[in-house]
């Protein structure tokens, strides 16, 4: 039985309490086949000392995105799934509102994934594009 697109939402977003996705407002807010989107307000608590959204809160959404994104569309009954490289290039500077980061698959393989996180701000201007590869590890016993 394959949940609705409502009940992976929630379901995701419910593992997100007491980590540093509940921790930054990072909430699961679209799937579909190929991709997934979040958000994060952007307020003070992600700031930079000058006011400005901090790179490194960027870098946190852009992984906790892909790294869903590759759990959601891999069989957890037999792998589980990490992040091993992360980069990110930001382009723009935001002080408030939402950033939205939507992950996509350039490569969804067996052992290794690559996806493509454009982070943009309310009116779709890119702020920052990053690159997250993750891998597939099977379970043990």
């Amino acid at each position: 039985m394959q949940l609705s697109k409502e009940a992976v939402i929630q379901q995701t977003n419910a593992i997100c309490k007491n980590t540093l996705m509940e921790t930054l407002g990072i909430e699961v807010v679209d799937y579909g086949d190929n991709f997934l989107t979040a958000r994060m307000p952007v307020t003070p608590r992600v700031h930079q000392p000058d006011g400005v959204l901090h790179g490194g809160a960027t870098v946190a959404l852009a992984e906790s995105v892909g790294s869903f994104a590759s759990n959601i569309f891999t069989d957890l009954e037999k792998y589980f799934v990490r992040g091993i490289e992360i980069s990110a290039n930001h382009l723009k500077s935001v002080k408030g509102g939402f950033v939205y980061a939507k992950a996509t698959f350039v490569h969804k393989g067996k052992t290794t994934q690559l996806l493509d996180i454009r982070v943009t701000d309310e009116s779709d201007n890119l702020i920052s594009l990053c690159k997250l590869t993750t891998i597939s590890l099977p379970r043990t016993k």
